[in-house]
C-alpha cells in the first residue's frame, strides 16, 4: 500500500486533512482509521480515478474529525467551546475512537486526585435507594419502583419500571445487563429479581427460587457477583421461613444453588454481600438498623459452611455502644480484615484470621466529620478500590490509604445534602445525595503528556 510509506489524505465533508501512517496507527487496529493500514480488511487504496489526488472521502463532520485527529497525534483531547461534546462522542463512535476519547477525558482512578466532573439531577424528588457504577463509566440509580440508567456520556436511557414494586438493590453484570432485586408485595406473589437490558429496559431473565422443585415467591435483597464463575448472589426471604442466599447463573438465569439460613446466622435480611475471589467465599453482613444484633460471616458454598463469623449478640451491657451499631461493612482481602463503620462515623477493623476478636475502632474519620445544617444525616457507606478505602460521612467522602489507613483526602461539594450512597466503577466515583435525587460524578484527570 503506497500510503504506508508516506502521508495519507482525507476529504472529510469537503475539508482536506493530511496525516501520517504513524498517527493513524494510534487509532488501533479495530478502529475504522486503523483498518486502512490492515490488508486483512481489504480496503482499496484510492486512485486518481476515484477522487482528486487519491484521497479518502468521508462524509462526516470535519470539525469533529479535526479534534479526533489531533487526539491521535498528541494523546490530548481539546474540545472547542462551541462544539457539543455529544456530537464529538457520536463522531468518535463512528470512527471507533470512543476508548481513546474516554482515556483522554479522565485517567486511571485515584481517590486522592479525583475532581468533580459534573452533577446530574434526577427527575424524581426524594431519597434514592442506591446508585451503582457501571463498568463502562455509566451508572444506574434506584428510586422507589424505578431504576434510571445513564450511559458513560450521562445520557439517560429508557428507565426500568417494576410496576410499583419497591427496588431493594441493583447491580451490573456487565455494561449491557443489570440485575434488580425487589420486595414482594403482600398478597401479590410478585417480588424477586430479574436481569434487564441496560439500554432498552427489556426483561431478559426472571430469576426464580425453587425449593423442592416448587417455585416460591420471595423478597430479594442485597446483591453480589462473581466474575470468575459467572454467578449472581442475592439475599432471599420467602414466606415459609425460606431464608438464605440464592445463587444464579449469569448467562442462563437459572438457579444453581441455595444456602439456607442456619441458627444464629441472619442471611435472608442481609444488607451487604461481597464475593471474595481469593477465598472463594461470600461475605454476608446483616447490620443495624435492620436488626438489633449485627452478624457478619463468610460462607463457603462448596460444603455449605460458615467458615468465619462475628456478631455483637450477647455483648455486655457495660460494653461500648459502638459494637452494637455497625452500619456498614466491607471485606479487605489484602489485609485479611473487614472494615466496619458505626453510628459515630468511626472506622473499625475485624481480623479475618481469628473468630474470637472484637472490633478495633479508630476515630481518625472524625477529623473530617461535618454535620450538614438543616439536613437529615444518612447512614455511612464503605467501599474499596485499588488499595484505597472510602467512607461517606454526611455530605463528604473520606479517602484512606496505606497499611494504617491514614486519611489522605476528602471529596465534598457545597450543595445536594447528605450522601446516601456512592459507588466506584469505570474509573469514576458516583455519589448520590439525599436532596432531589442528585448525583455527582468524580473523575481523575488524565496525567499530563510529557
Amino acid at each position: 500500500m503506497e500510503s504506508r510509506r508516506g502521508r495519507i489524505r482525507f476529504n472529510v465533508g469537503g475539508k482536506i486533512f493530511e496525516t501520517t501512517v504513524t498517527t493513524l496507527a494510534n487509532a488501533g487496529r479495530h478502529s475504522m482509521l486503523g483498518a486502512l493500514l490492515d490488508d486483512s480488511w481489504n480496503i482499496r487504496q484510492p486512485s486518481e480515478g476515484d477522487v482528486a489526488d487519491g484521497e479518502y472521502f468521508i462524509d462526516r463532520n470535519p470539525a469533529c474529525f479535526s479534534v479526533l485527529l489531533d487526539l491521535l497525534r498528541t494523546g490530548e483531547l481539546h474540545v472547542p467551546p462551541n462544539m457539543p461534546e455529544k456530537l464529538l462522542y457520536r463522531e468518535a463512535l463512528f470512527y471507533g475512537l470512543l476508548d481513546q476519547v474516554r482515556a483522554a477525558r479522565w485517567g486511571p482512578f485515584d481517590g486522592n486526585r479525583l475532581q468533580l466532573a459534573g452533577s446530574v439531577t434526577g427527575r424524581a424528588p426524594g431519597d434514592g435507594t442506591a446508585i451503582r457504577a457501571g463498568p463502562d463509566g455509566g451508572c444506574c440509580v434506584a428510586h422507589g419502583s424505578m431504576v434510571h440508567v445513564y450511559d458513560w456520556m450521562l445520557e439517560e436511557h429508557r428507565p426500568i419500571s417494576l410496576d410499583y414494586q419497591q427496588v431493594n438493590d441493583v447491580g451490573y453484570i456487565d455494561a449491557d445487563n443489570i440485575v434488580i432485586t425487589a420486595r414482594e408485595r403482600l398478597g401479590k406473589g410478585d417480588g424477586g429479581m430479574g436481569v434487564f437490558s441496560s439500554s432498552t429496559g427489556e426483561l431478559r431473565h426472571r430469576l426464580r427460587v425453587s425449593h423442592y422443585s416448587q417455585v416460591k415467591s420471595f423478597t430479594a435483597g442485597a446483591l453480589s457477583f462473581s466474575s470468575t464463575d459467572y454467578k449472581i448472589f442475592a439475599s432471599c426471604k420467602g414466606r415459609c421461613n425460606e431464608y438464605g442466599i440464592g445463587v444464579w447463573d449469569q448467562i442462563t438465569g437459572q438457579q444453581v444453588d441455595f444456602f439456607y439460613e442456619l441458627p444464629g446466622c441472619s442471611l435472608g435480611d442481609a444488607d451487604k454481600l461481597q464475593w471474595l475471589n481469593g477465598d472463594k467465599c461470600l461475605m454476608v453482613a446483616t447490620l443495624f438498623p435492620r436488626t438489633d444484633n449485627c452478624f457478619i460471616g463468610l460462607l463457603d458454598f462448596r460444603d455449605k459452611n460458615v467458615v468465619w463469623s462475628w456478631s455483637d449478640a450477647g455483648t455486655s451491657l457495660l460494653a461500648s455502644l459502638d459494637d452494637k451499631r455497625v452500619l456498614h461493612a466491607i471485606a479487605i482481602e489484602d489485609s485479611r480484615s473487614i472494615c466496619v463503620v458505626n453510628q459515630y462515623d468511626d472506622l473499625g477493623f475485624i481480623d479475618l484470621r481469628s473468630n474470637s476478636v472484637g472490633v478495633r475502632w479508630s476515630s481518625r474519620s472524625k477529623l473530617m466529620n461535618r454535620k450538614v445544617p438543616n439536613e437529615e444525616s444518612c447512614y455511612p457507606k464503605l467501599a474499596t478500590h485499588n488499595g484505597q478505602l472510602f467512607s461517606s460521612m454526611n455530605d463528604g467522602i473520606s479517602v484512606f490509604c496505606g497499611p494504617e489507613w491514614v486519611l489522605t483526602s476528602t471529596l465534598r461539594r457545597n450543595y445536594g445534602g447528605s450522601i446516601c450512597d456512592f459507588s466506584i466503577g469505570g474509573d469514576r466515583l458516583f455519589a448520590l445525595h439525599s436532596e432531589e435525587n442528585v448525583f455527582d460524578v468524580w473523575e481523575t484527570p488524565p496525567s499530563p503528556i510529557i
